[in-house]
């Protein structure tokens, strides 16, 4: 596990990354952060998915510089939403420094994204690129970039959803089925009932709004690791 810095847009970042073990070229996931940007929690994802053989790489939002962030990671956020041509350099930045480490197989990477980074996993395939394989959005938010035509969407998409997640209402979750249909994309949605915003993190205790649910952290974790196998076999 190391850090290494790199360059995305215009400012300097820091990715975590997680080497699984054994020598070759392994696939390649991204993991997108919350608005608090990379922390342990996607450390400890990264490792969990080193260990299942993926060079896993977590993807730094707003710089090396910003860490510790507190109530100031909502306006740095904001500010990638109000300027989602900004946050496509950034991600699409991001691939090519993952997809070009030692070890990586650049033909097989996927990415994963929670919360914030949920919309930033859609918004790297909304790119319509053809070297990212799958795309996950774990209890992520779905507003569309605006950046002019939809290309068609090449990577196949899983959403994980808490079905009561205010951030994401059902009309919201109907209109993004709708987008990734007309932009012709492989996609499947998993909800899950009685189940808010934040449901994978452990930390999240705030009820009603953002909220740990072991049952959804279980099942989306399994269907995530399934659809890894499948798009980056």
């Amino acid at each position: 596990m190391s850090f290494i810095d790199y360059r995305a847009g215009d400012i300097g970042c820091e990715a975590y990354v997680a080497r699984p073990q054994g020598a070759g070229s392994h696939p390649v996931v991204l993991v997108a952060p919350t608005v608090r940007g990379p922390t342990r929690l996607e450390h400890a994802k990264a490792d969990a998915l080193a260990a299942e053989g993926y060079l896993a790489f977590v993807v730094d939002h707003y710089g090396k510089d910003q860490r510790d962030l507190g109530d100031r990671a909502f306006g740095l956020m904001n500010e990638l939403i109000a300027d989602r041509a900004r946050l496509r350099r950034q991600l699409l930045d991001a691939l090519d420094v993952a997809a070009g480490l030692e070890g990586a197989d650049a033909s097989r990477v996927a990415v994963i994204g929670y919360c914030f980074g949920g919309l930033c996993a859609l918004d790297l395939a909304r790119t319509g690129t053809d070297r990212l394989k799958g795309a996950v959005s774990v209890h992520g938010v779905f507003s569309r970039p605006n950046l002019g035509a939809q290309p068609p969407i090449k990577a196949k998409l899983l959403v994980l959803h808490g079905w009561d997640d205010p951030l994401a209402t059902p009309d919201d979750v109907l209109g993004l089925t709708r987008e990734l249909t007309e932009a012709g994309a492989d996609w499947q949605l998993h909800a899950y009932g009685h189940t808010v915003h934040g449901f994978t993190n452990p930390e999240a205790a705030m009820p009603g709004r953002v909220l740990y649910n072991a049952d959804a952290d279980r099942r989306s974790t399994a269907a995530t690791s399934s659809f890894l196998k499948e798009v980056l076999a």
